[in-house]
């Protein structure tokens, strides 16, 4: 989930990593020059559709208008400059754009030059930059968001943290004494907050563990007992606390390395913060490199996209937490290899997907657990885009 950040709207939420998800999703684009805003015959834009292009030099934005049947065209004047400067390269995290929790402003990593942008979103959609703050870290990578409460995951070797920061009037301010430092060859993956904002989870990809806080006045964070906890695979990732209950967590292992072995953990995360797995945990998933997870609004399904075998799996969720894979569905262009990260429209009817391969975006209409890619995906992201992360208004 996804947090706040992840509920008003749903995007608002909510080192290199193993060589296996990093070399899937540094992949360069293929490259196409940006067009202004059009309509789609009578179907009005409703929102918008932002995509952190990590491009080398000043980092972009790659932004679209999202119209009522889920088609998308780019919105006049983007890419729009982040300031910072990206990476030229995939990014191997989910979370490094974010919409602050009342949507007015965007929030993007810039790992080339170890910043964090925010950019103010107009009336029509466009994106203005407000201003740039260090990181606190080197290769920031993905960033949680609840409230005014802002935590950035640093993955650079022999620096990975967890940085805490206040955002007001579209200004990030550290907060004192907040760093969290992480192993060395940790390579946090995802940083997250639940729905309250009482917890934070982060999953470190390059020791296969999970970390887990509660956090407290402030904005500090408590490492819960046993913390970090033992994954349930190489190299967890992807991660979302369920909409519907802050205190489930799923995370994808997206490193084992058998065939078709990737799987989905779910865990109860405790009032303290420490996570037990649910029975039956870790789930398969028969597809490999299950990277980048996102659940439906109601809590019901979970998607995961998995990256090297080029299609979304789509699990149902029991109350309890227990996962029953439905399928997968295939992300048709290129074979789909170099999808990754993944974002539903507020009204849950549309999933946005970012492929990096390509240099695109990919729409799948959502019904209950099935997945249907519209005619009309993939819409290319503009030149140089190397895509890491994308959020849906």
């Amino acid at each position: 989930m996804k947090s706040m950040s992840r509920q008003v709207p749903h995007s608002l939420k909510r080192g290199s990593s193993a060589a296996l998800v990093f070399g899937l999703a540094a992949f360069a684009a293929v490259a196409v020059p940006a067009s202004a805003s059009a309509s789609t015959g009578a179907s009005p834009v409703i929102g918008h559709v932002y995509v952190n292009d990590n491009t080398a030099g000043t980092n972009t934005i790659g932004a679209f208008d999202r119209h009522a049947d889920g088609t998308l065209t780019p919105e006049r004047g983007s890419p729009f400059p982040a300031g910072g400067a990206g990476t030229g390269a995939g990014l191997a995290s989910q979370g490094s754009i974010q919409f602050s929790a009342n949507g007015r402003y965007v929030l993007a990593v810039d790992a080339g030059s170890n910043q964090i942008s925010v950019l103010r979103v107009r009336r029509d959609g466009s994106l203005s930059l407000v201003g740039l703050v260090s990181s606190g870290g080197t290769l920031p990578d993905s960033i949680a968001v609840h409230g005014s409460l802002v935590y950035v995951a640093n993955s650079g070797a022999g620096d990975a943290n967890y940085t805490g920061f206040r955002l007001f009037g579209g200004h990030l301010f550290p907060i004192p004494r907040s760093t969290v430092t992480l192993a060395a060859n940790a390579a946090p993956g995802d940083v997250l907050f639940n729905g309250t904002g009482t917890k934070l989870a982060g999953t470190e990809v390059g020791t296969s563990t999970i970390d887990s806080f509660t956090v407290g006045f402030g904005g500090r964070l408590t490492p819960a007992p046993g913390s970090p906890f033992p994954g349930q695979g190489l190299g967890p990732f992807g991660s979302e606390f369920r909409p519907t209950n802050p205190d489930q967590l799923f995370v994808s292992n997206a490193h084992n390395t058998a065939t078709d072995s990737g799987t989905i953990s779910a865990f109860t995360d405790s009032r303290n913060g420490t996570l037990s797995p649910v029975a039956g945990s870790p789930f398969a998933d028969d597809q490999m490199a299950p990277c980048w997870v996102e659940i439906t609004h109601d809590g019901q399904f979970l998607f995961t996209v998995n990256t090297a075998s080029g299609t979304i799996s789509r699990f149902s969720i029991a109350a309890g937490g227990t996962l029953t894979l439905l399928g997968s569905t295939p992300v048709a262009a290129s074979g789909g290899v170099g999808a990754v990260d993944a974002r539903l429209s507020p009204n849950g009817r549309y999933l946005y997907v970012d492929q990096s391969k390509i240099g695109s975006v990919g729409i799948f209409a959502v019904s209950g657990g099935s997945l249907t890619e519209l005619p009309s995906s993939p819409v290319k992201l503009p030149a140089g885009a190397t895509p890491a992360g994308i959020i849906v208004s």
